[in-house]
């Protein structure tokens, strides 16, 4: 397996109904949506391995957000475009991807 490791950072929305899911499950709808994708995830290593994601923070239950921010690790190289609309079809409706951007922090969207 290769060594190289890309980071995408996202900007997204948790509104509507899914301002009721927990912290936890948010990462687990993630881990879900991402996987569906077909993207090359950089898995962590381990017993139990899983897509390598970091959340900025976390939001208490029942709190809608507008700027929301995550970092998700790749093994392969995506344009923004092509990973805003693959991760968007699998993510469930009340979570919207606002901005996706390469680790330089220059917006490509």
């Amino acid at each position: 397996m290769s060594d190289l490791k890309y980071k995408v950072n996202i900007r997204f929305a948790k509104i509507g109904l899914m301002r009721f899911i927990s912290h936890l499950d948010l990462m687990r709808v993630f881990q879900r949506s991402l996987r569906r994708t077909g993207l090359a995830l950089y898995f962590t290593e381990g017993f139990s391995p899983h897509p390598k994601i970091s959340f900025r923070r976390a939001l208490k239950l029942g709190l809608e957000s507008e700027n929301e921010e995550a970092v998700i690790i790749l093994r392969e190289q995506v344009s923004p475009v092509d990973f805003r609309e693959r991760l968007q079809k699998q993510l469930p409706e009340g979570i919207q991807i606002r901005e996706v951007y390469m680790s330089s922090n220059q917006p490509r969207m």
